[in-house]
């Protein structure tokens, strides 16, 4: 798979589980850099009510689109008329419409026929039509729950009250590593490193593996040998070429 360059995501808040979104953003981070992340919504539905803390912890531009006729769901107008004006920026090689709302097919048919790479997430009730009219389409249900790995896994590091640094939990970099492996091994099963860290950097912009005790990323990894096989092998020149393949997921 190549690597997209410039990807924009549109999130219809109104058709998407708030649980999946780190999930999401997570899996799209192995097709490339995450260019545009935008929520589309009506933020003064109680029914959006959890969203805040979530659009604002993972840097996500929230938009506001108020009803302006009952009954009538104005987000998906919002999301079509935006998506349209950002693909004529000519500045994006791939959208992602994440909504499990099928009313986005004529957009994703439109968009696919401008030239761009095209990827719908949504859950398995989605009509066929919409998955269809995508180049992929992410099934939400195969994504792990943010309340299974963000909150198991502190994504920044914190203080106790008297100031003493907290090392973060390792169970989100052995998450990001374990989706790496999915999306770049070999016929072996090995995944290079390096092609790891740039996925896992991609998804978790803040990752520094000092910040768990260890100098570089190939350390982290072999210190946990009843998850990782380690395989080393000379590159060009004198480069040592790392790679790894799971042995756990749990």
């Amino acid at each position: 798979m190549d690597t997209l360059k410039s990807i924009a995501v549109l999130i219809d808040a109104d058709n998407t589980q708030l649980s999946k979104i780190e999930s999401v953003l997570h899996e799209l981070s192995a097709y490339g850099r995450i260019i545009a992340k935008k929520a589309y919504g009506n933020w003064k539905k109680p029914t959006l009510k959890n969203w805040e803390t979530e659009v604002k912890r993972l840097a996500i531009r929230a938009e506001q689109q108020f009803d302006y006729t009952s009954g009538k769901n104005t987000t998906d107008i919002a999301i079509t008329i935006d998506a349209m004006d950002m693909l004529h920026t000519k500045m994006y090689d791939c959208f992602v419409l994440v909504s499990s709302d099928s009313d986005f097919t004529p957009l994703a048919i439109r968009l696919r026929e401008s030239g761009v790479h095209i990827i719908g997430v949504g859950e398995k009730k989605t009509l066929e039509a919409f998955r269809n009219a995508c180049d992929e389409f992410i099934f939400l249900e195969f994504l792990g729950n943010t309340e299974t790995v963000s909150e198991t896994a502190i994504t920044t590091q914190v203080e106790h009250t008297d100031n003493t640094p907290v090392t973060p939990n390792i169970n989100e970099i052995h998450y990001l590593l374990q989706i790496a492996s999915f999306k770049y091994q070999d016929d072996d099963g090995y995944t290079n490193v390096s092609s790891a860290g740039s996925y896992i950097k991609r998804a978790k912009p803040d990752f520094d593996s000092r910040t768990y005790g260890y100098s570089k990323l190939p350390e982290l990894i072999e210190a946990f040998p009843e998850r990782y096989e380690t395989r080393r092998y000379s590159g060009k020149g004198t480069v040592t070429i790392i790679a790894y393949k799971c042995l756990s997921t749990t």
